[in-house]
């Protein structure tokens, strides 16, 4: 079982134990708390493995418990977690919530010393949401890790790329939300797995500049095959264009696959 580590004056992660292709080292439960406070908010729980849970109401109290989106390995441990601590759940999908209302985009949070502002982030599914941190003012301005950060879940990935889970998640949606982010330029990113990284701005243009490079690639493999989008074959496009990566992501490569193409049908006129 990890401990927890602390991040930023305002943010301490505990990792989860269900390491995997998909999940990097695990996922990375958050808790937010600023200095001297007792309870805590809990981002995204994780999967339902008891241990972890008990580390996470441990470090508690647990006041409240938010999700960035409806994935099991975020959101599978959310009830027990409520039943351990009382706290209730809040999602912008009503199927996770528990005890309280939902989430919207422009809702803001304050409690534990910590207020958090709701950002849509759509597209890796419909229902992700992001979590902005505003800075902790009682530190010293130019003090590391008391500038604001944003809670990212599975939208921006401390390492590598994420998936559009299509057909809930939608390529369009998905670079409207990577704008957004990108907007936040120095805005730490406190990811839903890997590790921390220093500048949103920075991350989502990378994220921006790899789909651009994903399409040109699907389109070349199109051209190559002699087919027209609409009666592309999803699995014969990852083989060309995802031939570098570890085929036990080809499944999830696949998803992303269809995404791109359904992104492509409904802009024919791209560049």
């Amino acid at each position: 079982m990890t401990t927890p580590r602390r991040v930023t004056a305002l943010a301490t992660v505990l990792l989860a134990p269900n390491p995997g292709p998909m999940t990097l080292e695990g996922t990375n439960t958050w808790l937010l708390r600023a200095p001297g406070e007792v309870g805590c908010v809990v981002v995204d729980p994780g999967p339902d493995d008891l241990a972890h849970l008990a580390a996470v109401a441990a470090a508690g109290p647990v006041e409240l418990i938010l999700l960035t989106h409806g994935h099991p390995d975020h959101s599978a441990g959310a009830a027990t977690l409520h039943q351990l601590t009382g706290a209730p759940v809040r999602a912008l999908d009503p199927a996770h919530r528990l005890g309280s209302e939902g989430l919207a985009a422009g809702d803001v949070l304050a409690l534990q010393g910590v207020e958090l502002r709701v950002l849509a982030t759509p597209g890796h599914t419909s229902d992700s949401l992001s979590f902005l941190l505003a800075g902790d003012e009682r530190g010293a301005a130019a003090e590391a890790g008391t500038g604001p950060a944003v809670l990212t879940g599975d939208t921006v990935l401390g390492r590598g790329t994420t998936v559009v889970a299509h057909p809930d998640g939608r390529l369009a949606d998905y670079l409207d939300s990577l704008r957004l982010l990108r907007d936040l330029g120095e805005t730490t990113v406190l990811p839903g797995h890997g590790p921390e990284l220093p500048a949103a701005g920075t991350a989502a243009q990378r994220y921006l500049d790899h789909r651009r490079g994903r399409l040109e690639q699907v389109r070349a493999a199109l051209r190559d095959l002699g087919t027209a989008v609409a009666a592309a074959d999803p699995a014969e496009v990852v083989r060309r264009v995802y031939a570098d990566v570890d085929r036990a992501l080809w499944p999830a490569a696949e998803l992303s696959v269809r995404a791109q193409l359904d992104y492509l049908a409904a802009h024919p006129d791209l560049p």
